[in-house]
């Protein structure tokens, strides 16, 4: 359950922003998308494996230009 302590005088718009804020910290909704769709885990590692290799290419390209 997500607590948004709200001031006194405070306004509601600022308060439904620190709850959209701290909502979106939580990554309910990223969980749910990942779960509405099933991946193979082949293509998971697939996906973990190309990640690391854009990393990977992302530091070599700054240690060149260094």
């Amino acid at each position: 359950m997500i607590i948004v302590p709200i001031k006194e005088n405070e306004a509601i718009d600022k308060a439904l922003k620190k709850f959209k804020k701290k909502f979106e910290k939580t990554g309910v909704v990223r969980a749910l998308r990942a779960r509405a769709a099933f991946e193979k885990p082949s293509i998971t590692r697939r996906t973990v494996i190309k990640k690391a290799i854009y990393r990977d290419a992302l530091r070599a390209s700054e240690s060149i230009g260094k």
